[in-house]
């Protein structure tokens, strides 16, 4: 018997199905526009492109041009690319435009899909931002559908690491922007470090569309994009606690798996601070539980983290002298990425390789708050449907399942479940065997690079030949996987099947004939390829009779849409497949957070050694284990954000005021106010209201406005004055600071000193910005505390948080004003290398965040890590053959560094 829901589905669909039918009319327009389209020249269509444009900054709405702009564009693809769009597509775009998440599955076009909300929106004149997960990516889009926004008549720019700001700026002027989450982060917070209008890249945030949109805004929206400088060396204080962490025994401390984290318990830390007596980093007489003893304790527990919950091939790799992190989604390595608050500094004592300094933040933002600052945004991913809640809670997008162009034929299979890891990876390895023998092609998810390569070698003992995919083999990517449809072929790959390049049936023909092209110099590149093609049709049946792509899983992931991301490289464009998940009771999902219940009932069924129990009950169950832990995710991501907005709300005041202060022709008002209200707090610090001439401090105010305004005034004559009282003596320090400052700009010339003043008050803003993001991070480490004394630590942060910009505030105008006092008129020479320090200030900040943004790329683009060739006639020893490259262009050596860091230095 049906439930009411399944029933009440059947009878009125469900809300999706709701949302797809709603769409059809608007297909229906386009595609009945599409005959007249056709008629159209290309100049025509260009032409319609001005119309359309003028429409919309007239006034006219967006979605009333929709069907005429998305006719355009198909056409204009169709005649640029060779596509013509479906109709599925077409809804994908119209999904787009009204800020949704479009979830369409691998292989469906979702490149040329964003093409159309693109066009669309960016009629309007603002500029249209599409955000990509890797450098390779965004050019390789930016390049492909470029040919179909030039039939437009629109431009097109791309956004990729060390790129020469003047080409920056006119790439984010251009219609349409292709850049990575990474490059778009760093530049909002590189605009937000700038001491003028024209050196900032961004011109606002409009409307972003988002590839992998799941990726983006949910795996990656913990992390923050942060620029930072070196501090001071301490490796000595890490080297020393790591040589403790070997003798700490397992009642020293507790380690909850499921979040990861280790505490000393009492009995840890008497032997903890016995020993660290001993070795000196504890003064004699100082407790560990001493306020003064905050640092030692924090830097005891990351030793402690580096050695207990940091495994060296699972969470990092040590390369080339490095540790490298590995990212847990992705299994890709994160060069460049490291661990904040001197955890990764912890895990390099333990490695025994350099120790790096650690940082201090200049400007940071969350992917949360940055992706938050667009008027419009959208999404586009195979899997988004389990994050629904999240992605509407978070960012008011809500998501939409586009269908397929043709069924899905891919056989999904109940999961295997095993009693232990051994049997398990026994079955796979037979499994794998029948697979291979009759030709299908087979791709192997793993969760660590440790069990891929446990895998490959029981593979090569049962002499089945693979290829492996994890972190260690990034570069040789795009081959493996255009292998990876391949008849016969066994491909095991780590959490990264195939981003952004699709696995196809008989393999990739693009590969096939550039391969065999460079095969052949002397032959015919045309006559080559139609070979290939009529070969690849035959390999293509081939594969397709043996069943399609096998997607083998050998564990679930926490993240149910993990395992989708993996299912759908099978099954693309209706091309037959099937999935399958084998799992075992000592996978780590299945140990935290499956059921006791289940290791019973298997108990109790009798299960023979290698059999498998096959149910739809274990993948409800298995389902619901997924959901938990995906629901604790989303709820720390959720807390984390609503200790971010504090900063945001913080971030987004002082970026808008240095934004006006920049705009401004002339700040004189601004350091004007400023000047006044610190002369007010000064009267009322030492003249306080409602008191007597006898309780006023003239002497302290005399000195304090030596200090403050540079000033020597007859405060105590004033005092004694009969009548007197403290607004008139606040007026008479007014009238004597704005005459002093006036004579100064004189002085100075009027020119230099609005010159000087935005200097001096965009530096100071900055460097107050960076002393208050320290001092939040250490509120925000500690508060959490405030929860024992049953107080909420999300407020007490909120009201300290407040308590502390302000604090900031008073401090940034007593700053300014005494700067400003004190400056005297200069030589032009010696005003040109002030001038000069300034810009080199400005440059360090930059070098900073290209260093930042470049280490984030690496970390996702296997093209970035790989250093360029040497410039053709580069002579080592004679510097006439470099060239005349620019301080901040790649050396021509090839080594991969800025000129300046290289040969540029001698």
């Amino acid at each position: 018997m049906l439930g009411f829901s399944t029933l009440a589905k059947k009878v009125f669909g469900t809300p999706n199905d709701r949302k797809v039918k709603a769409t059809r009319p608007v297909v229906d327009k386009i595609n009945a526009l599409e005959p007249e389209f056709e008629k159209l020249t290309d100049t025509q269509i260009v032409e319609k492109t001005g119309d359309l444009r003028n429409r919309a900054q007239t006034g006219e709405s967006l979605d009333d041009l929709l069907p005429e702009a998305f006719a355009n564009c198909r056409e204009a693809a169709r005649r640029a690319l060779g596509l013509r769009a479906f109709d599925v597509q077409l809804m994908g775009g119209i999904f787009l435009h009204e800020g949704n998440i479009s979830e369409m599955k691998t292989g469906e076009g979702k490149t040329l899909v964003a093409t159309f909300p693109a066009y669309l929106n960016a009629l309007t004149g603002k500029g249209v931002h599409i955000v990509t997960v890797n450098d390779y990516l965004a050019k390789r889009d930016a390049e492909w559908m470029s040919k179909v926004y030039t039939a437009l008549g629109m431009t097109t720019g791309v956004i990729y690491p060390r790129q020469p700001a003047a080409e920056k700026r006119d790439a984010y002027k251009a219609d349409i922007t292709y850049a990575t989450n990474n490059e778009l982060g760093f530049d909002y917070l590189r605009d937000n470090m700038q001491a003028s209008l024209k050196d900032m890249a961004q011109r606002g945030h409009n409307f972003a569309i988002v590839d992998e949109v799941d990726s983006i805004l949910i795996d990656e929206a913990r992390t923050p994009l942060i620029i930072s400088g070196p501090s001071d060396d301490r490796s000595e204080l890490y080297t020393k606690m790591n040589a403790v962490m070997p003798e700490v025994l397992d009642e020293h401390f507790t380690h909850d798996e499921k979040t990861r984290q280790v505490t000393f318990t009492d009995e840890g830390n008497d032997f903890l601070e016995e020993r660290l007596h001993e070795i000196g980093i504890l003064p004699e007489g100082q407790s560990l539980y001493d306020p003064e003893s905050t640092t030692v304790v924090h830097h005891a527990t990351n030793a402690l983290r580096a050695h207990k919950t940091f495994q060296k091939d699972k969470e990092y790799i040590v390369r080339g002298g490095e540790v490298v992190l590995i990212d847990e989604f992705t299994g890709r390595m994160m060069a460049g990425r490291r661990l904040s608050d001197g955890l990764h500094q912890a895990i390099e004592a333990k490695e025994g390789v350099k120790i790096q300094p650690e940082n201090v933040t200049l400007a940071s933002v969350t992917f949360q708050n940055y992706f938050r600052l667009y008027d419009k945004l959208s999404g586009m991913t195979g899997t988004a449907v389990t994050e629904a809640e999240e992605f509407m809670s978070i960012y008011g997008l809500g998501v939409v399942e586009v269908p397929t162009n043709k069924p899905i034929a891919r056989i999904d299979e109940d999961d295997k479940v095993y009693r232990t890891g051994r049997e398990k990876y026994a079955a796979i390895v037979e499994e794998i065997r029948d697979a291979h023998e009759k030709g299908q092609p087979v791709l192997v998810g793993t969760t660590s690079i440790e069990k891929s390569e446990m895998l490959g070698e029981m593979l090569t003992e049962a002499d089945l030949p693979h290829n492996i995919l994890n972190a260690r083999q990034h570069e040789q990517e795009a081959q493996i996987i255009a292998d990876a449809g391949k008849l016969g072929a066994i491909t095991i790959a780590t959490n990264m099947a195939g981003r952004g390049t699709d696995i196809k049936l008989g393999g990739n023909v693009d590969f096939k004939a550039m391969e065999a092209i460079s095969a052949d110099p002397e032959g015919d590149p045309e006559e080559i390829r139609k070979r290939i093609e009529e070969e690849h049709k035959a390999d293509e049946q081939a594969v397709i009779d043996a069943g399609g792509l096998y997607v083998l899983a050998t564990e679930r992931h926490e993240s149910r849409r993990i395992d989708n991301q993996l299912r759908g490289r099978s099954g693309r464009q209706g091309d037959p497949g099937r999935s399958s998940f084998f799992l075992s009771l000592e996978d780590d999902l299945m140990r935290i957070f499956g059921s006791d219940r289940l290791d019973k009932m298997l108990s109790t069924l009798g299960l023979q050694e290698g059999e498998a129990i096959v149910h739809p009950w274990v993948n409800k169950s298995l389902e619901r284990a997924q959901a938990k832990v995906e629901g604790r995710n989303f709820d720390i991501r959720k807390q984390l954000l609503k200790f971010d907005d504090v900063m945001n709300d913080q971030r987004k005041a002082i970026f808008g005021q240095r934004l006006e202060i920049m705009g401004a022709e002339d700040i004189n008002e601004i350091t004007q106010d400023m000047r006044h209200q610190v002369i007010d707090d000064l009267v009322e610090q030492y003249m306080p209201p409602r008191s007597y001439a006898d309780q006023w401090d003239v002497d302290g105010l005399h000195e304090a406005l030596k200090t403050a305004l540079a000033l020597d005034l007859p405060v105590q004559d004033w005092a004694d004055e009969e009548g007197v009282d403290d607004d008139a003596i606040r007026e008479r320090i007014a009238q004597a600071s704005d005459d002093y400052m006036a004579k100064k700009a004189v002085d100075f010339g009027p020119d230099n000193m609005r010159q000087i003043e935005k200097q001096v008050l965009l530096q100071t803003i900055d460097a107050k910005w960076r002393e208050h993001l320290l001092t939040l991070e250490h509120l925000r480490s500690v508060v959490g505390f405030r929860g024992y004394a049953q107080r909420d630590p999300l407020n007490e942060y909120k009201t300290e948080g407040f308590q502390l910009f302000e604090a900031m505030l008073d401090s940034l105008r007593a700053d300014v004003t005494e700067k400003l006092s004190r400056i005297q008129p200069l030589s032009p020479e010696q005003q040109q290398e002030i001038m000069r320090q300034m810009q080199d200030q400005q440059k360090a900040a930059q070098d900073a965040a290209d260093q930042a943004t470049a280490a984030a790329e690496r970390a996702v683009d296997p093209a970035a890590a790989a250093a360029p060739d040497a410039t053709p006639g580069f002579d080592e020893t004679d510097p006439a053959t470099w060239g005349n490259p620019g301080r901040n262009d790649s050396c021509p050596c090839g080594s991969g560094k800025k000129f300046k860091h290289c040969h540029g230095r001698l």
